[in-house]
């Protein structure tokens, strides 16, 4: 199983130490965790796509090209890409060129989005939100598959036979599916047999297993070989020394960005007990102990067959240095248990 890290380079105030964060911070922070990552042998740090003043990435390939040559190994993704609002041209040509600057270590993990600022902002008409990723989806698979593209667009601009650079260094940029647990997006993903992101941030994990099974059935029914599957499985995460420790650390920040998110979405307040009940072993959260950590991947594992798991650690105004404890305990001692058992 491949272990890795993502984040949206969130900012803000801490609730409880009242400590902001500047976006200049933000952004040493950032790389800082994508070197660290590397460094301790993490297989993949993914950056999300955000136009919201709570968010610090609104281009992930820049981020990822800095990052690109500060990095030896890791692979390098967004988390996701909002191609609905997006030009496919331009994200295949960016992130071509991360691909370039890292020697083949660049991804795309492309996504509706949860949020809908991008929308507005670039003049694309949210209505249309389902019908633009689904025309952007298979433009981008087709910018990827061959330097000289014809395509007819109807929410997309039409080419005729040009060719679009620079190809990346890779023979084709690998293209994930960000799903949040829609069944549409679900069976597109497997329809074009692509690998799938599937986030759980909320729930019992267990609710999810219908939607890996649906997949699965489709994947295999579209002609694609299961031996090839790729499954991505995304949670937040934070690990310290010990349980309570995790728990009490990591509830401010996940309480005050839930609750606010929650608040402009309608949803009821979360709580401590909430919270609490959330990090037992078939809970969505995977906080605590690293052995708590390793066991609840791995219980997810027997749910799922996940062949990636990525872990959102840096939430709200997480501090940094106990962001880069968390991802240390990932490395050292998560990651190497984990892969050791699901490997036999």
């Amino acid at each position: 199983m491949e272990i890795g890290v993502y984040t949206f380079a969130d900012l803000g105030t801490h609730p409880t130490t009242k400590e902001t964060i500047s976006p200049r911070q933000r952004m040493i922070n950032l790389l800082e965790e994508i070197e660290l990552a590397d460094q301790l042998g993490l297989d993949v740090f993914a950056v999300g796509e955000h136009h919201r003043p709570d968010y610090l990435v609104s281009s992930p390939a820049v981020v990822l090209g800095a990052a690109a040559v500060k990095t030896k190994n890791i692979k390098l993704s967004s988390a996701v890409t909002v191609l609905s609002s997006d030009d496919p041209v331009r994200v295949f040509q960016q992130f071509a060129e991360v691909d370039l600057l890292s020697g083949g270590r660049a991804e795309i993990m492309a996504g509706r989005g949860s949020f809908i600022e991008s929308f507005p902002l670039f003049g694309y008409d949210l209505d249309k939100y389902d019908a633009l990723f689904t025309e952007k989806l298979e433009m981008l698979l087709k910018l990827n598959q061959a330097e000289i593209i014809d395509w007819k667009g109807t929410l997309t601009q039409t080419i005729n036979k040009r060719g679009v650079y620079p190809r990346p260094y890779q023979k084709k940029l690998p293209v994930w599916v960000g799903v949040g647990g829609t069944p549409e997006s679900v069976v597109r993903a497997a329809e074009y047999g692509l690998p799938m992101a599937l986030a759980i941030i909320g729930g019992l994990p267990a609710r999810f297993a219908p939607y890996v099974q649906l997949y699965r059935d489709v994947y295999k029914k579209a002609g694609h070989e299961l031996s090839q599957l790729q499954l991505g499985i995304n949670s937040h995460t934070y690990i310290a020394d010990d349980a309570q420790q995790a728990r009490d650390e990591f509830y401010p920040p996940y309480s005050e960005v839930m609750n606010r998110i929650g608040r402009e979405r309608g949803w009821p307040p979360g709580t401590r007990k909430d919270f609490d009940a959330s990090t037992d072993l078939k809970g969505a959260l995977l906080v605590g102990s690293p052995q708590q950590v390793i066991d609840k991947i791995l219980y997810e594992h027997e749910l799922f067959g996940h062949t990636r798991f990525l872990a959102q650690m840096s939430l709200g105004a997480m501090p940094h240095d106990k962001v880069l404890h968390s991802m240390e305990l990932l490395g050292t001692k998560v990651a190497p248990e984990v892969k050791k058992i699901t490997a036999k």
